[in-house]
């Protein structure tokens, strides 16, 4: 029997004062709140003891000046996947604030009609079906060892309740999938036998900005 863990890491707050919702947009980096969350969690897991033999990054800015610092701890290289990027979103680049955002603009609601999918992006299932794709990937390349995949809130959140048998849709206000957070799934040879979630970078979130516009 072969135990493996593979770390799903949401990156680090970023600097975004118009509060946009970036999705895939170009340009987006971490703030300095977000430079020192990637290096708590780099901390953590040399700390830890933690085995990493592997260090995957979405291509967004913000993943991979996440992954970074994880990276130079264990003198790894940062692989690049698409797999693990942002959710698609109709939205992007605009602000979605309550109250003042765009949401309130007629002519964005027939993007909601449909929370279930959801209408307004790139299909939960289709999140959950790459981002398993990419644990594989890294499983096979960690064996009997640790990885870090750095992505992001929503495919790291649908991929958890995948796994765990929830239903997709939900109330993004209950995610627990906070900034800088890791979602550890623990592998005895290809079966999951454990998830664990932690929060290294806790003590940084007061005041931090999780969701653009919110």
């Amino acid at each position: 029997m072969v135990a493996t863990t593979i770390h799903l890491l949401r990156h680090g707050e970023v600097h975004n004062p118009a509060g946009v919702l970036y999705g895939r947009l170009p340009g987006y980096h971490l703030s300095k709140r977000g430079v020192a969350m990637a290096e708590r969690v780099a901390q953590h897991l040399a700390g830890e003891h933690a085995d990493v033999v592997a260090v995957l990054a979405s291509p967004m800015e913000r993943a991979q000046e996440t992954a970074a610092p994880i990276a130079r701890a264990f003198d790894l290289p940062i692989r690049t996947d698409e797999r693990l990027l942002e959710a698609e979103n109709r939205f992007q680049g605009l602000t979605v604030g309550v109250g003042n955002g765009s949401l309130r603009n007629p002519r964005h609601w027939p993007l909601l009609v449909n929370p279930l999918r959801p209408s307004w992006g790139e299909p939960y299932t289709a999140q959950v079906a790459r981002m398993l794709a990419v644990v594989d990937t890294a499983r096979e390349a960690a064996r009997g060892h640790e990885a870090v995949l750095v992505s992001h809130q929503l495919p790291v959140w649908v991929t958890r309740l995948a796994l765990t048998g929830r239903r997709l849709w939900h109330d993004p206000r209950r995610r627990e999938c906070t900034l800088a957070s890791l979602t550890s799934l623990r592998f005895e040879d290809d079966r999951l036998v454990g998830l664990h979630y932690t929060e290294p970078a806790a003590d940084l979130l007061p005041g931090a900005t999780q969701v653009p516009g919110a």
